[in-house]
């Protein structure tokens, strides 16, 4: 079997997590993980469309929140949205994301900044706002699974046993951005040394070791899903799925 656009990554033991920055990282252990094939990039809006076009698959930011999962909202916020990234205009205390994350009224998958935005020129660029169901949805659609976050780890260390970053341990190596991150003082100013202010097209920086663009990070941009190697089953309980369009931590074990 050799699935278009994946890259075999042929499993074994490697040291999860990390000791040094966030306690959810801690302890260090070793994991194990079998062979498994996985997405050389994550999905795209192009993919995503191919997907709602086969299915009529309505994502959860489309869908009324149920009043009894959100007890303490106002019934005017009780509407389909998602949160949008909107940087301040001033330094904020980065103990509630609240302070950069803002509920918009019917920001969903085509409207990723709220109404009035589109998809224009962003068909390479990949799928926000899509949540667990949406991933499970898409997954099952696509004949694969989603990685679990051992797999998801393993897979973005590209080889690199206990490095910080997916590609080493320099952040950005001869001065060049080997991913689309923050640069500059979050979440006010943007350097874009990088040269995104959101997201970027898939493919727009260098593969891991494995021949993927799986960067690290399970906060968000996960998007990528594996196919059952000789028929084994995968298990499919991610910790992180697509959300937004910002990521600030690219390192290997970051949660």
């Amino acid at each position: 079997m050799n699935p278009k656009n994946m890259v075999w990554v042929r499993g074994g033991a490697f040291l999860m997590g990390s000791n040094d920055f966030y306690p959810e990282e801690r302890p260090v252990h070793t994991a194990r993980v079998g062979g498994f094939w996985m997405d050389q990039h994550p999905i795209t809006v192009a993919e995503f469309r191919r997907f709602i076009k086969a299915t009529s698959h309505i994502t959860v930011a489309e869908l009324t929140p149920d009043a009894m999962d959100f007890p303490d909202a106002e019934p005017a916020q009780l509407v389909p949205g998602s949160l949008v990234f909107t940087p301040p205009d001033r330094p904020v205390p980065l103990d509630d994301f609240r302070h950069w994350w803002s509920w918009v009224p019917a920001a969903q998958w085509r409207h990723p900044e709220g109404p009035g935005s589109t998809l224009h020129g962003l068909d390479q660029h990949p799928v926000t706002h899509v949540a667990y169901p949406d991933a499970v949805a898409y997954a099952e659609w696509a004949g694969k699974a989603l990685p679990t976050e051992a797999e998801w780890e393993f897979a973005a260390r590209g080889g690199l046993e206990g490095a910080t970053y997916a590609w080493g341990e320099e952040f950005a190596p001869r001065g060049r951005m080997m991913a689309n991150t923050w640069q500059g003082d979050f979440p006010v100013h943007n350097d874009l040394l990088d040269g995104y202010a959101r997201t970027s097209p898939v493919g727009k920086f260098p593969p891991n070791g494995y021949g993927s663009r799986c960067r690290g990070s399970k906060r968000r941009p996960i998007g990528y899903v594996v196919c059952r190697p000789q028929g084994r089953t995968m298990h499919r309980k991610p910790r992180w799925l697509v959300e937004v369009s910002v990521v600030w931590d690219w390192r290997a074990a970051g949660r």
